[in-house]
């Protein structure tokens, strides 16, 4: 499944034209286009800063929910995330609000590991403790994450045909049903990252040092989020990350299933990203403990 192309082209001079309407003081600050990701565009503004403005009107909404709560979820976190420090308006220019956050140096945990899988399971089970605390009830609402695993069912079957004999079907079904026969969550919506994978996560120096991409910020079922211990952690780690993250046999067993949809939703994803490389791990991970 390739990226959504954008509806808007986002390049240097329209966000050099941003910046002169609406933060005159940055008019002459060098600018660079970093990369496309499926929801926005990522545009380097000087040395500190960075610009994230949505490719298509489906993502608008996205940045929105950024600029409403990172500054809500950051004092909670004990790793940087990207805060707005600008909010910009839509204009003639350009139809959305857009953002400027600082700069996160580092490169995507995809590309570039942490050294220590251990100290990385121990970070990120502290993380996600943090995070996962009862949400407000004006939380953004995702129709795709945090919702009850078995609402999954459906794209689940539509992905293992799609992916034909890329994956073992008949093992992947299987502890699919089993996995999706567990209780649901009966707990209190919970804050969610909603997309917590490997590129949305940066190493500096070998180890982890920001999370980032919160567009799909929701509340729900934390399974969701911690689907990332197939994807990140072998059998050794991922014990030691359940356990630091204190999460109960029920949730686990709903976070290998999420583990198991992502996986198959990566597998269908762009080869030019890392994302494909992704699913084959967390699939074989999931397919190992639960087959």
């Amino acid at each position: 499944m390739a990226t959504p192309g954008a509806e808007i082209r986002i390049d240097v001079a329209l966000v050099a034209m941003l910046l002169r309407e609406q933060q005159p003081q940055l008019s002459e600050a060098p600018v660079r286009l970093v990369g496309n990701g499926w929801d926005n565009a990522i545009v380097r503004v000087g040395d500190d800063l960075v610009a994230r403005l949505p490719r298509r009107a489906a993502s608008a909404a996205l940045i929105l929910h950024e600029q409403r709560w990172l500054p809500v979820l950051a004092p909670m976190l004990p790793l940087p995330i990207p805060v707005p420090v600008f909010v910009g308006a839509p204009s003639a220019a350009f139809p959305w609000h857009w953002s400027l956050s600082p700069w996160l140096p580092g490169s995507s945990a995809a590309e570039r590991p942490p050294r220590d899988a251990e100290q990385t399971a121990t970070v990120l089970a502290a993380f996600v403790r943090a995070l996962h605390r009862p949400a407000p009830i004006d939380a953004p609402e995702n129709p795709f994450r945090g919702v009850a695993l078995q609402r999954r069912a459906e794209a689940v079957d539509t992905r293992l045909t799609l992916l034909g004999d890329v994956v073992d079907a008949a093992a992947a079904s299987r502890v699919w049903n089993d996995l999706a026969a567990t209780p649901r969550w009966d707990g209190e919506p919970m804050w969610l990252h909603g997309d917590l994978h490997p590129s949305n996560m940066l190493t500096t120096d070998g180890e982890l040092s920001a999370v980032i991409d919160f567009g799909d910020v929701t509340a729900g079922d934390p399974a969701t989020d911690l689907a990332l211990a197939w994807m990140m952690f072998d059998r050794a780690n991922r014990d030691l990350f359940r356990t630091t993250a204190q999460v109960d046999d029920l949730t686990w067993r709903r976070a290998a299933g999420w583990a198991l949809n992502l996986s198959l939703a990566y597998l269908t994803g762009d080869d030019s990203t890392s994302m494909p490389r992704i699913g084959r791990r967390t699939l074989t991970e999931v397919l190992h403990e639960f087959g």
